[in-house]
Order: structure tokens, then C-alpha cells, then sequence
């Protein structure tokens, strides 16, 4: 799907067709339109389709009439029926006269633009609207960043009560989220690092500043990356220590138990061998077997006592 938005005094308006100071917004992309896109502008296909292959990295790439820039973006999923976080590529064609993104999904990232929700923002001036929709996704690594250490949270507070398998299944993708996090900031870092020294467009002063801007905060979200992937990696060491205290507290009381029920067995194994009844104690008592209950039972008693004075129970 291809729409084409410019924007008039902090307006913007969707239009039919090509014009000057224009962006030109790619979602799912068929293949006609990539090569009609790339036929229009002079554009290299192979670019315009690279930010739908999911296993193109970031990167700035300077051909003679237009600049391509890769970076990566998060995004939401469901996955094994739980929201979860990968990053996509997304394509950003900057020309004399109008900036092209291309991404193979719908992204809120750039909904932000087309609901006008930002401010000072302006089609024509291509460069700041770069460097918006930079910031904007440093911004929405953060919030999602957030989102997974609440997440955590949650787990971390169902120790106390009823761990399960699935807790540590649930840290485990969190933690797989990260990873995608810190890969694709690490390469998103390096663009932003080239675009310091892009001077191919014309820049206003204030765009500078927008460009530190979005340095800082990718700086600050992959200092969260790793800050969250120690936490997570911290509470899983912990979950699997109680994990394995309460199997050893289960064990030890399945010890305790089966040495209190072996003396009952020791006993009726010895009065139910063939020996000479003369020889064995209380046989010709009339109330014997009462007898020997009871001496099982204090012989029992006594044993878990001592268990518990040992704490074994």
C-alpha cells in the first residue's frame, strides 16, 4: 500500500498523486508498486525492497541521487499467545524532493506522523522529519522497554506464592526480547553516528539539536537493555534457587516419612517369620497385638521427634 502525505502549516493532508516536498509512506509494499515507486524516482529496487527482508542490519548507503537509510524498529506481537517484542526493519529514502519509508509492517512509529500528533512537523523539511521519526523510535523502544520490565515485575512478585515452569518460560522470552533490543540499537547507534556527518541535504541548526537529542536517548535505551537483561537474568538465578529449595524441603520430608513408616514394616517383617512362638514377646498375651501397636506408635513418635529436633520435618 503506498500514501502520499504532505504537509501545509502543520497540516497534513493525504494526496493522490506525486508532488513536490511529499512523503511518500510504503506499508506491505506488492511488487508493482515497489517497481513503480523505483521507476518514478530513479531508485535502485533492491533498495526499496531492503527494509522488507527481516534479516537486513541498519545501515546508511549514499547513491548518486538519493541516500538509503536502514535502522530498526520495535514492535509489538503475539506470540504463544502472549504479547511479545521483535524489531522490523524500516527503509528511509531521503531524495531532493521528497523522503520515502518503507517497512513491511504497519507501525505505530510512524501512525505518530499521519495522526499529526508531532510537533513541528513538516514534510518539506526532510532532514528534522529524519531525525522525528528517529527519536520516535528510541521513544517507543523505551515505553516497550518498560512494558517488559513490568512484565518482569510480575513474575518477581509470584515467588513468594506459587512458582511455576512457565515463570521461567516468561523470563526467558522477555530476555529474548532484549537481545533483538540491544542488537538492533547497537546498529541503530552506528546510523545515528554516519547521520552526525551527513551533509547532503541542507540541515537547520535546530535539526543539530534534534540529532543530539536522538542520540541521548538511543544511548539511555540501551543502557536500559542491559540494566533489564542483569535484573532478568538476576531473578531467573533467583527463581530457579527457590525452585530448587523447595525440592530439596519436598525430598527431605519424603525422607522423614519414609523412615517413620520403615518401623511399622521392620516389626511385622519380624513377627511374621516362622519362628518359634515361645521365643517372641507378647504371642501368648491375649491383648499382644494391642501392645505392640502402641510400642510401634511411641517407637514412631519418638522417631519424629527426633527428625524435628534435627529439623528433618
Amino acid at each position: 500500500m503506498i500514501s502520499i502525505y504532505r504537509t501545509d502549516d502543520n497540516i497534513i493532508h493525504e494526496l493522490q498523486e506525486y508532488e513536490e516536498g511529499t512523503w511518500i509512506c510504503m506499508t506491505k509494499p506488492s511488487i508493482d508498486e515497489i517497481q513503480s515507486v523505483a521507476q518514478r524516482f530513479s531508485l535502485d529496487p533492491a533498495d526499496v525492497r531492503a527494509a522488507l527482508d527481516d534479516e537486513e542490519s541498519a545501515r546508511v548507503s549514499l547513491e548518486d541521487d538519493y541516500t538509503l537509510i536502514l535502522v530498526d524498529i520495535p514492535m509489538s506481537e503475539v506470540r504463544n499467545n502472549t504479547e511479545a517484542y521483535t524489531t522490523f526493519p524500516l527503509g528511509i529514502i531521503l531524495t531532493m524532493g521528497h523522503i520515502i519509508t518503507v517497512c513491511a509492517e504497519e507501525t505505530p512509529i510512524l501512525n505518530y506522523f499521519v495522526k499529526s500528533t508531532v510537533r513541528d512537523f513538516s514534510t518539506k523539511k526532510q532532514m528534522r522529519f529524519l531525525y522525528q521519526i528517529l527519536y520516535r523510535c528510541c521513544v517507543t523502544y523505551q515505553m516497550y522497554l518498560r512494558n517488559i520490565n513490568r512484565k518482569r515485575i510480575q513474575v518477581e512478585e509470584r515467588i513468594n506464592e506459587k512458582t511455576e515452569d512457565s515463570d521461567l518460560i516468561n523470563l526467558h522470552e522477555l530476555e529474548s526480547n532484549l537481545v533483538y533490543f540491544a542488537t538492533s540499537l547497537r546498529g541503530n547507534g552506528a546510523v545515528l553516528e554516519r547521520l552526525t556527518r551527513y551533509e547532503r541535504i541542507k540541515q537547520y541548526p535546530e535539526d543539530k539539536d534534534l540529532l543530539e537529542d536522538v542520540l541521548i536517548e538511543n544511548k539511555q535505551a540501551i543502557e536500559m537493555t542491559q540494566i533489564y537483561r542483569d535484573i532478568i537474568n538476576g531473578t531467573r538465578e533467583l527463581m530457579s534457587a527457590v525452585l530448587d529449595n523447595r525440592l530439596n524441603i519436598t525430598m527431605k520430608y519424603l525422607t522423614a516419612i519414609t523412615i517413620v513408616m520403615a518401623i511399622p514394616n521392620i516389626v511385622s517383617g519380624l513377627y511374621g517369620m516362622n519362628l518359634n512362638s515361645a521365643g517372641m514377646p507378647f504371642v501368648t498375651w491375649e491383648s499382644g497385638f494391642a501392645v505392640i501397636c502402641c510400642i510401634i506408635l511411641v517407637i514412631c513418635a519418638i522417631s519424629m521427634w527426633v527428625l524435628r529436633k534435627t529439623k528433618m520435618m
